[in-house]
């Protein structure tokens, strides 16, 4: 079973999308989601909802 970053990850990728597109779709830093990805830290509800 995939954890939350590398399922992130997996998505970003299969779509096609960087780091940075994420992370001024979501109006946070490309370093936030990179340690998203590598489940350094997690994402605050508000984030996870838009995301979602």
């Amino acid at each position: 079973m995939n954890n939350f970053g590398e399922k992130l990850k997996m998505l970003r990728e299969q779509n096609d999308i960087t780091q940075e597109k994420v992370s001024q779709k979501l109006n946070v830093t490309r370093q936030s989601v990179s340690n998203w990805e590598n489940n350094k830290n997690y994402p605050d509800l508000t984030t996870l909802v838009t995301l979602s």
